[in-house]
């Protein structure tokens, strides 16, 4: 259900729906447990007790320890938390400038297929006299492991954080996280992954693989929005970006919002489980790669890979983005040349299908799509993009459903075009 009507909703790398175990657990928190944290009366020690089982439920889906994550407001600033904890202090407005003047490292290292709130924070950083240096991928938006090597070989000494996403927000592509984590930590380069798509939709073990610092978000994986986290690993040093309490060890001023922690660190649990409902645990498992197909996602797999055929056989015109790449089980990236996505759209909208034209932080724009663009994908085509997102909940009559009502909104548009 989406707003009192029925739809069928294929847009959870926007957001899921919170689960009926995390809603229940926000509405006692907020009716029984709302103490401030900080306060020493046994009221304010029971909310503090709430968060502390929540970091470590949201540390075990993850893989590490609960002194190792930093509660936040969500992806976005736990993003922003890892790259500008890394680069300056947050009180100096000249950031660029002044670490270059200090011969402090000060460049950034990252990609063009990022989130914006990677890409457009190394944009800032850039504006006020820092360096970005942008890797370059192939058709599919993977980064070669090699070609971040030859830059640590030259210039190890300068760069303050190498940042690459996990999963693709937009199109699902799967980057090698633990090789490219693995020539940062062997070059002594600090190494941030924005994982908000990948965590809770797969296995995460941070203690097999080199990251430093880690981005993702409760509704992701069905918890409540406003809510986040930041894996830091220990003995690694950030300044804070929020300034005026010890909290979260002096990294995150403010008082905790505990209800939204506990619903996060019931929605981890849950996650946790259902990861583990389906695997094989005697199979080799590589969480670090995203390139397995087995365990409770395989199934979320098969239902994406059956929309695209369908889609593919009733609109000839659909194009899959990286579609022959690895890709997270969740999401398809399906674009349409010469068609709006977003007339697209209001057409699905209207036969009960919710869906988005890339990133949802990015809705109401006209243009086409920096991370398809910077893919090579053609304007033409770009415009045309839909994304589709899938959550653990979907199902197979939704897809079938969801890929007749493409179909059909894609014939209209296309039989109202004018003729060449």
């Amino acid at each position: 259900m989406l707003g009192g009507d029925l739809v069928i909703y294929l847009d959870n790398n926007a957001t899921t729906q919170p689960a009926d175990e995390v809603v229940s657990a926000i509405e006692d928190s907020l009716r029984n447990n709302w103490a401030n944290p900080s306060s020493l009366y046994p009221d304010g020690l029971r909310a503090r007790g709430s968060v502390d089982r929540a970091r470590e439920q949201i540390a075990a889906l993850v893989g590490c320890s609960a002194r190792e994550i930093i509660l936040t407001s969500g992806g976005t600033e736990s993003c922003n938390l890892a790259l500008g904890g890394s680069l300056s202090d947050p009180l100096d407005s000249t950031l660029g400038s002044a670490l270059v003047s200090k011969g402090r490292r000060c460049v950034i290292v990252t990609t063009r297929f990022e989130h914006s709130a990677v890409r457009e924070s190394a944009a800032y950083f850039a504006d006020r006299g820092g360096e970005v240096v942008w890797l370059e991928g192939g058709p599919d938006g993977v980064i070669d492991p090699a070609t971040l090597e030859q830059i640590l070989k030259t210039r190890a000494h300068e760069i303050a954080i190498v940042s690459v996403m996990w999963a693709n927000n937009e199109t699902g592509v799967l980057q090698p996280i633990a090789k490219l984590g693995s020539i940062c930590r062997q070059y002594g380069v600090r190494f941030h992954s924005d994982a908000t798509q990948w965590v809770g939709r797969m296995p995460t073990d941070l203690s097999s693989i080199e990251v430093d610092l880690l981005t993702f978000s409760a509704h992701k994986f069905h918890g409540p929005k406003g809510v986040g986290a930041l894996y830091c690993r220990r003995g690694v040093v950030i300044r804070p970006a929020i300034i005026g309490g010890p909290q979260e060890r002096d990294r995150r001023g403010g008082t905790e919002n505990v209800s939204g922690i506990v619903g996060m660190g019931v929605a981890a649990e849950m996650a946790t489980r259902w990861l583990s409902s389906g695997s094989d645990l005697s199979a080799n498992v590589s969480s670090a790669t995203g390139t397995v197909s087995i365990g409770a996602w395989s199934k979320g797999e098969t239902l994406r890979n059956q929309f695209e055929e369908l889609v593919c056989a009733g609109s000839p015109i659909a194009i899959v983005q990286a579609r022959g790449s690895s890709r997270v089980w969740n999401t398809s990236n399906i674009a349409f040349p010469h068609l709006e996505a977003e007339a697209i759209l209001i057409n699905l909208a209207k036969r009960g299908v919710a869906a988005s034209a890339g990133a949802a932080c990015s809705s109401g724009s006209l243009d086409p799509s920096p991370v398809l663009l910077a893919m090579g994908v053609a304007p033409a085509v770009a415009h045309g993009a839909i994304r589709f997102s899938l959550s653990r909940n979907t199902t197979e009559a939704e897809m079938i459903e969801g890929a007749r009502a493409v179909n059909e909104s894609v014939r209209l548009l296309s039989q109202s075009m004018p003729s060449a």
